[in-house]
């Protein structure tokens, strides 16, 4: 249907130019433009090196490494850099992909990818038109109303949330830009907003609880209301409000570093991102009592710990939830301490399939057993999925307090898991305590049926990821450990003594890397053999780490293989 409703579109009458002069929006990084330059193409996780040959010709390794090359993202990063050597690609590139797939051939005719290459081809209209004849602007031109048309008649089979975020947003700014495409704008603002109050619940959240798509769906959003804005037309109310609702959700998702918590499928964010997009909202900030889509904030001094506080996303939206409920990261200043392995989706289905895993996650897990456990037909989403069965947050003269439990071994072991948090007013220090308990009658049933079978007692342990950056070394005679970070900080963790304590290998996902990181992990491991076991730990600054640290030395994430 969309290869159809494509070649329908090239019969369309095409615009002759630009309404006004588009001004470009969307932010790149120079460094990734200067590799793109050099002919090192790596999008999904795959790097090809092909030094002068055209984006279009070389081996795709992937689909998601052609979905990639089609959304045009990489024009952000040539743009970044600006030299005539960057410009000649984007126009070389832009219009050899109008010349092999500009009627309609090819993968990159569906809604989602047409909408964010229109946007980046009008954002960047100067850097691909400048020294161009008339003919090549005007199958320029010819390309964007083709591509405008098609949008109008499928956005609707673009997946509800970011895809149809996306292409809705697309036909919002063809439409204004583009001489001739205005009857566009009202029907698509109209679905736009439809969308927002669809998609975004009342508490600025979207229901795969995915902190990075969130940040995506709200530029989107700023985008869009800024363009209809600068027009001189109405924004409809559903879609101001739900920038009104989603800025402060994003603002509590925020870790001291400025990147976001690492969860359900999300990074940290493109650097500059969530800063550049809310300033454009320009939403007062303002606090966000109780939880954030799910998430809970602890904040003091220099410190923020983000809590996966809420159960995984289900159906639809569960496609890349991650089995996180009650995992925990903690960042000082601008450096990261505690995190999430993160995102394997762009490692291949392996990785991916792991790093969804609870013991991917700093948290409690049972050997052998995720809190929430994949669908029985094989499909990869959660479907036995853990139950937040306990919340309460507060606030006291000690500090920051979250205790909070789930159900998510009641059917499998018939155990609940409660976690007891509390940050320092200070940032300095936090104490954690875990607790593995059968409550109910039939849970003490079903427990005692399973240690019967296990014999010596139930394993688990409790996991600790480290940032890369961290150096860790056992300390105190193997009863703790110091974590050196890169400001100069040094963090201790102890525990009661009720567990073994161990470093052990990790690894950190990230995406835009050819490989994951190795990094490492604390643990400590222990045996259930009663109807409860606990491990009381504390995660504190050493004595003599000053309050302030001077930490200006910032490594460019994109410079790093």
């Amino acid at each position: 249907m969309n290869r159809l409703a494509a070649r329908r579109a090239a019969r369309a009458e095409p615009a002759a130019g630009f309404v006004s002069q588009p001004e470009p929006r969307t932010i790149g990084l120079y460094a990734r433009g200067k590799q793109l330059v050099a002919g090192n193409f790596l999008f999904a996780g795959h790097l090809v090196e092909a030094p002068g040959l055209d984006i279009w010709d070389i081996a795709k390794p992937s689909p998601a490494f052609e979905a990639e090359l089609q959304g045009y993202g990489w024009l952000d990063d040539l743009a970044a850099v600006g030299d005539p050597g960057a410009r000649k690609r984007a126009q070389d590139w832009t219009f050899g992909w109008i010349a092999r797939y500009g009627r309609g051939q090819g993968p990159g005719w569906s809604p989602d990818l047409t909408g964010r290459r229109l946007i980046r081809w009008i954002n960047h209209a100067i850097l691909l038109l400048g020294g161009q004849d008339r003919a090549r602007a005007l199958a320029y031109y010819h390309a964007l109303s083709h591509q405008t048309v098609f949008l109008a008649a499928r956005w609707q089979a673009a997946s509800p949330g970011l895809p149809r975020f996306e292409a809705l947003t697309g036909l919002i700014y063809a439409g204004l830009a583009l001489i001739g495409m205005e009857g566009h704008v009202d029907p698509a603002a109209a679905a736009l907003a439809r969308e927002c109050e669809r998609e975004v619940d009342a508490e600025g959240g979207i229901p795969t609880r995915n902190p990075e798509e969130l940040l995506e769906v709200f530029t989107l959003l700023t985008w869009a209301a800024q363009a209809l804005t600068d027009a001189g037309r109405i924004v409809p109310a559903a879609h101001l409000a739900a920038i009104e609702r989603i800025a402060p959700t994003l603002r509590a998702l925020r870790h001291a570093d400025g990147g976001l918590a690492r969860f359900h499928g999300g990074g940290r964010g493109l650097e500059g991102r969530l800063d550049h997009a809310l300033a454009s909202a320009g939403v007062k900030p303002l606090p966000h009592p109780g939880l954030s889509m799910g998430f809970a904030r602890l904040a003091g001094g220099r410190s923020t710990v983000i809590v996966d506080a809420a159960d995984p996303p289900a159906g639809r939206a569960g496609a890349s939830a991650h089995a996180a409920t009650l995992a925990f990261e903690l960042t000082s200043g601008r450096r990261p301490l505690i995190v999430s392995c993160g995102t394997g989706a762009p490692f291949g289905a392996d990785w991916h399939r792991a790093s969804r895993a609870t013991q991917s996650h700093s948290t409690l897990a049972i050997e052998g057993f995720s809190s929430s456990r994949f669908a029985h037909d094989g499909r990869e989403v959660l479907e036995d999925r853990a139950r937040v069965v306990m919340m309460r947050q507060g606030a006291a003269a000690e500090g920051q307090h979250l205790l909070a439990g789930h159900a998510g071994w009641r059917s499998t072991h018939g155990l609940v898991h409660f976690r007891d948090l509390t940050l320092s007013t200070d940032g300095r220090h936090l104490a954690g305590l875990d607790l593995l308990a059968a409550e109910t009658a039939e849970d003490k049933a079903r427990l005692s049926s399973v240690l019967k079978r296990a014999g010596e007692g139930i394993r688990f342990a409790l996991r600790f990821h480290l940032h890369p950056d961290v150096d860790a070394e056992i300390d105190m005679g193997g009863a703790a450990v110091s974590m050196a970070l890169r400001s100069g900080e040094i963090w201790v963790l102890r525990h009661d003594g009720l567990a073994k304590l161990s470093l052990e290998p990790s690894v950190y996902l990230e995406k835009g890397r050819l490989m994951p990181r190795a990094a490492k992990q604390i643990m400590l491991t222990a045996v259930l053999q009663d109807f409860q076991a606990r491990i009381g730990w504390t995660l504190a600054k050493a004595q003599d780490t000053p309050l302030a640290i001077r930490d200006l030395d910032r490594d460019d994430p994109t410079s790093r293989p």
